[in-house]
């Protein structure tokens, strides 16, 4: 699958997005921070407010809560669950419903390009610190398309199951960002006003710094040195996060193979961009456009961002240009 979620993620040091705060408070308040390790990825909550260790506790169990239902790799979750039930439909969560009823319809959106059920796919290629670099033959990326698809996906009621028993659900384009507005719920639910989200890349910045100055949001330049940053952004309230090819990649006989897969071709997806980084209000929307603009490359993704007059983007080009959208 094109983003996550499988046994695949970076190392801490080599997230896509940094978060960089200055000083110069009136009142300096030390920040309380907790890291945890979840998703196959270090995960960061930090809080710029007098709050007490239990808060960052209760958000590091949130994380283990939704990694232990949408994981497909985690026997028992929701998916796994689905995954593995012979055709038979499966009773979930509430949330996992809404999360896949949400990855369903980006998946109609693009007609199929991100496709919440690509697992057959996403599992040949097994990007990651497991991948043994080698690319899949034809004919099993052939057979592998022929149980892709967000139309083998069925809901009745709270129930779900897969038509096709060879496929696979893989939420990976989509899951950080809806997990990353759930634990923003809880923190705004508890009164924090001055917070920063990092799960793996998916950043969120809820509220301001204590000095009512917006956070400094670094992007990660496309394969250089970690914390090399291509531009800093500086938001309030927001989410940022990108898709890229320089994170889970290989390169064999001169040619670079990246985990964002073509749900078309089977092979990963040369769009003439090296990253996308969607600012918007909500994660989940950011999660599921970086992997979609990417895969359309940036004149196609434009146009489709007319459609969404609310979000701002950076496109990095192959050849290191970047060029803003709705700045």
């Amino acid at each position: 699958m094109n983003k996550k979620f499988s046994n695949c993620f970076v190392l801490f040091l080599s997230c896509i997005l940094s978060i960089s705060l200055l000083s110069g408070c009136a009142r300096q308040i030390k920040p309380l921070s907790a890291t945890g390790f979840y998703f196959d990825t270090v995960i960061t909550i930090t809080l710029y407010q007098p709050c007490e260790q239990e808060l960052l506790d209760q958000c590091m169990e949130l994380a283990e809560h939704y990694e232990n239902l949408f994981s497909p790799n985690i026997e028992g979750s929701d998916i796994w669950r689905i995954n593995h039930g012979n055709g038979d439909y499966v009773t979930v969560s509430e949330e996992t419903l809404s999360l896949l009823s949400t990855a369903i319809s980006y998946a109609r959106l693009s007609d199929g390009l991100v496709d919440p059920a690509i697992g057959a796919l996403s599992s040949l290629w097994n990007f990651g610190s497991g991948n043994q670099q080698i690319v899949p033959s034809k004919e099993a990326i052939n057979d592998a398309l022929l149980h892709t698809g967000y139309t083998l996906i069925e809901i009745k009621e709270s129930s779900v199951r897969l038509s096709d028993i060879h496929a696979s659900i893989d939420l990976g384009f989509i899951a950080k960002g809806y997990i990353g507005d759930r634990i923003r719920e809880y923190l705004l639910s508890e009164g924090v006003t001055s917070a920063t989200i990092n799960l793996g890349g998916n950043v969120i910045a809820l509220g301001q710094k204590p000095d009512n100055t917006p956070f400094k949001i670094g992007i990660q330049k496309p394969f250089e040195p970690s914390g090399t940053s291509a531009l800093v952004l500086e938001l309030s309230d927001k989410s940022v996060v990108s898709s890229g090819n320089y994170e889970r990649y290989f390169i064999q006989n001169d040619t670079l193979y990246h985990h964002i897969l073509s749900s078309q071709t089977g092979y990963p997806v040369d769009s003439g961009l090296s990253q996308v980084t969607i600012i918007s209000d909500q994660s989940v929307d950011g999660d599921a456009l970086s992997t979609l603009c990417f895969i359309l490359g940036y004149e196609k993704a434009a146009q489709l961002l007319t459609d969404y007059p609310e979000v701002q983007a950076v496109f990095i080009t192959t050849d290191g240009q970047i060029i803003y959208y709705n700045f």
